[in-house]
């Protein structure tokens, strides 16, 4: 058995919770959360489960909306000559909204960012980019340590 933190062989686990999560961990990580008490012996078989609907909507994802959409939308709308109420006319939003979109306080819908993109000739969504995590050496997949060092590192060059 693995830590789930840290990835080193476990010979005696402990189970903790974790910012809500029971996991099973070495010693030395049992002190990042409190303890919690082994799982019950007890096995329930669940049946296989069909994919629903949800997950294919997940599964077809292609695009995401670009990082900096919420200046794309105000540089655009100034641009244009539009004032925010004006803008939520042209695509069947409130005023309110367009303004907490332009303040980052509102992610538009995928609906409401394609009507924006048509009205104001941007771009808001990009093609998704495919992340390949290096493999942790210990156990040949990847932990939550292992992310939190590439996020350290990721910090430390920024």
């Amino acid at each position: 058995m693995q830590c789930e933190l840290c990835g080193k062989e476990v010979s005696s686990p402990r189970y903790i919770v974790l910012d809500g999560v029971r996991m099973i961990v070495c010693e030395d990580c049992a002190r990042h959360g409190r303890p919690a008490p082994p799982p019950a012996q007890k096995r329930i078989t669940l049946p296989a489960r069909k994919i629903d609907k949800d997950e294919k909507v997940f599964q077809s994802m292609k695009k995401v909306l670009v990082e900096d959409w919420s200046e794309r939308i105000r540089e655009a709308r100034i641009r244009k000559g539009l004032s925010r109420q004006e803008l939520g006319a042209k695509v069947g939003e409130p005023t309110v909204a367009i303004a907490k979109m332009e303040n980052r306080d509102l992610r538009p819908s995928d609906e409401t960012a394609r009507k924006l993109e048509k009205v104001l000739g941007i771009t808001l969504f990009e093609d998704v980019k495919e992340i390949h995590l290096p493999r942790s050496t210990s156990s040949g997949g990847i932990t939550i340590g292992d992310l939190l060092k590439m996020e350290k590192q990721k910090d430390d060059r920024d």
